[in-house]
């Protein structure tokens, strides 16, 4: 170890402390020292500083020298000349072991003439030194992990723990290496163990992640899954909601085992141009169907097997349908809407009006409608009367009503009912709500406010007749019959369909207030004025032959 300055500190160095070393060094320097307790302390501060204000190096992260890593040898130092009186002669270099300032030894108070007792000067403070075989330089410590002969094998793959380092003194190489030596073929099997669990964990984490990587890439970049062919030939009946967009369809046809993925259906619907033309409905298709002849299939009137209600039927035609799609009694659904009619969703501007047949008349809105065996009579009638409230909330019924001069938006339906009963083709049904509405002014003296329809007179009587005989007609005061009753009938007699409700909202303005169908079917004539009705009168009566 390399030599240290000593400072008069209260107690003298321990021989166990670690900077102390083998004590060899101090045990000569005790020796050889030309101070004892009973001389002062010298004065020359350049060049032994360190003994009179107790500096040293080496201490508290202080700078050694060199001697010190060199396997702790000690090292002969050139002995100063001293005079009589015990002072140095000639010029010498300052000590390079003089200790640093803020060592706290230094602070201490020096000896001086007996005061205090030097104990760096007595046997205790310098023990004499070990023999010379003893000395030897502290062992490297050993490090944590085993290189092995690659010199890069941790010990976790060595199999190495603990109790590697467990009994052998610090200092005994000859028994670490026997217990290195020992254990060596263990540790290689502890390792080849350890490197296999750690590839199996691997190669099982790798194969996870390459399975779930190549499903992402399926199903982001992949083809979907789908059926190929036009089905298996096991028929099944697929109910599509209304408004349904692809993705809920091919959902439904999913669970129903007609497609084999959504996505393979959606992708079919979008590559066919008249894709998005699938309407919501009953239809009757395969099981594993691919998704381009599912696609195809709903497209063909073949599929569809939906309630269909045409415009202007009837509420008993519709009662009539609906009990034989359901495989109920004849007159069931009637009954239904005889009884049930307050609860199925009328608006409240369609209830309590004075002697109307039918209440839901007018309410069972001609479209396509998802029926099959096994509903209620009364979801279907709801689900009629919904459609039809929301179309004339579309249409802004209760505002307009008032506007041309009706009392609400109740007549406004019985208006729409009667063009759609009375007009043969579209191009007609502005044309006849001109008529009603030049009919129903109080200005009105051709016909003094009396419709005089055909078609109320057949909704009275539950019939569909051209010829109707004056005597008949005159003869029968109902309500319903608008040659006997000025203004409109009580109620719709009919449903009409989008165009005829458009068509009484918006009548034309050019004077109309006759019509003949003049071929007795598909042709409506119309006049201004009762001359031009006989005009037409006659011709209806030459195609006729009468």
């Amino acid at each position: 170890m390399t030599e240290y300055g000593r400072g008069q500190g209260s107690e003298p160095w321990h021989p166990d402390d670690p900077l102390y070393g083998d004590g060899g060094w101090r045990g000569q320097q005790a020796q050889q020292s030309p101070y004892d307790g009973h001389q002062q302390q010298p004065h020359d501060q350049q060049q032994y500083a360190d003994w009179g204000t107790g500096e040293q190096s080496g201490y508290d992260g202080q700078q050694y020298p060199q001697q010190y890593d060199q396997q702790y040898a000690p090292q002969q130092q050139h002995q100063p000349q001293y005079d009589q009186n015990g002072y140095p002669v000639g010029a010498h270099p300052q000590d390079p072991y003089a200790g640093a300032p803020a060592d706290p030894y230094g602070q201490q108070t020096g000896t001086y003439g007996g005061e205090q007792a030097d104990y760096y000067g007595t046997p205790e403070a310098y023990p004499p030194p070990e023999p010379p075989s003893r000395r030897r330089a502290e062992p490297e410590p050993e490090p944590d992990w085993d290189p092995g002969p690659d010199q890069g094998e941790h010990a976790f793959f060595a199999g190495g723990g603990d109790d590697d380092d467990g009994d052998d003194e610090p200092g005994d190489r000859r028994g670490r290496g026997e217990r290195r030596g020992r254990g060596g073929k263990d540790k290689k099997r502890r390792s080849g163990c350890a490197c296999l669990v750690v590839v199996l964990v691997f190669g099982g984490g790798l194969a996870g992640i390459s399975y779930f990587g190549y499903q992402f890439y399926q199903d982001r970049f992949g083809s979907a899954p789908d059926f190929a062919g036009s089905g298996n030939g096991e028929q099944v009946t697929v109910t599509i909601p209304k408004g349904s967009g692809g993705y809920a369809i091919g959902q439904e046809l999913k669970k129903m085992g007609v497609v084999k993925s959504v996505d393979a259906f959606v992708a079919a619907q979008s590559a066919n141009p008249q894709g998005k033309s699938i309407q919501d409905g009953v239809y009757t298709l395969q099981k594993e169907m691919s998704a381009a002849s599912a696609v195809e299939l709903m497209l063909s009137p073949k599929s569809r097997n939906n309630l269909i209600i045409a415009e202007g039927w009837r509420n008993v035609r519709v009662y009539e349908l609906i009990d034989k799609r359901l495989e109920l009694e004849k007159g069931a659904t009637a009954k239904v809407a005889e009884t049930e009619w307050k609860n199925l969703g009328l608006p409240d501007w369609a209830v309590n009006h004075a002697d109307v047949k039918d209440p839901l008349e007018g309410f069972l809105y001609p479209s396509s409608y998802a029926i099959a065996k096994g509903q209620k009579p009364e979801a279907v009638l709801k689900q009629m009367v919904a459609r039809a409230t929301e179309k004339y909330e579309e249409l802004g019924f209760e505002e307009k009503a008032e506007s041309l001069g009706l009392e609400g938006p109740w007549e406004l339906v019985t208006v729409a009912s009667l063009v759609q009963a009375e007009g043969k083709t579209h191009d007609d049904f502005r044309k006849m709500s001109e008529v009603i509405y030049n009919r129903l002014k109080t200005t009105n003296t051709e016909t003094n406010q009396e419709l005089q329809f055909d078609s109320t007179f057949n909704y009275l009587l539950g019939q569909s007749k051209i010829d109707i005989s004056e005597s008949e007609i005159n003869s029968n005061p109902d309500p319903y019959n608008t040659y006997t009753n000025k203004g409109l009938p009580p109620g719709p007699i009919g449903n009409p369909g989008e165009e005829a409700l458009r068509a009484a909202l918006d009548p034309t303005s050019d004077g109309w207030m006759y019509f003949v169908a003049t071929d007795g079917m598909n042709k409506t004539e119309f006049a201004r004025n009762i001359e031009e009705h006989q005009k037409l009168v006659d011709k209806f009566n030459a195609s006729r032959g009468n």
